[in-house]
């Protein structure tokens, strides 16, 4: 995160919480692109967006899992924070989707999972599927 804070230009209008918003996504977005490029079959790293703007941040697809994953940098999380999340899930009910965020635990928002955003990346292993299965 740290690389991006410093290449981007600063101006009067910035907004702190969208560039740390932008920079943990990026952060995950390398971490996910590495376990993507590690494996020995093909999966593809994508994102997702209706016509409606709804979007999920990372969609992992390939031979062993498809798996939708929204980033938040908050800690606390209302039902605006899951849209994209669960019209994915209706749309491709197959799919494991989830959230990961600065929280200690995993919890339970309205039926998706949470996860702790730093212990994910700290086991993401190219070795297994995206949550470690």
């Amino acid at each position: 995160m740290g690389i991006y804070r410093i290449l981007r230009p600063r101006g009067l209008l910035d907004n702190t919480a969208e560039i740390e918003g932008i920079a943990l996504e990026g952060l995950v977005a390398q971490h996910l692109q590495a376990w993507v490029q590690a494996q020995r079959e093909p999966y593809t790293l994508s994102f997702w967006r209706t016509h409606t703007q709804l979007e999920v941040d990372f969609v992992v697809y390939g031979p062993q899992g498809f798996w939708a994953i929204e980033v938040k940098r908050s800690t606390t999380l209302g039902p605006d924070d899951i849209k994209g999340l669960v019209a994915f899930k209706e749309e491709y009910p197959e799919a494991t989707c989830f959230l990961l965020a600065p929280i200690s635990r995993p919890e339970q928002y309205r039926g998706l999972t949470i996860l702790p955003l730093e212990n994910f990346l700290l086991h993401l292993d190219p070795l297994k599927g995206v949550l470690g299965e």
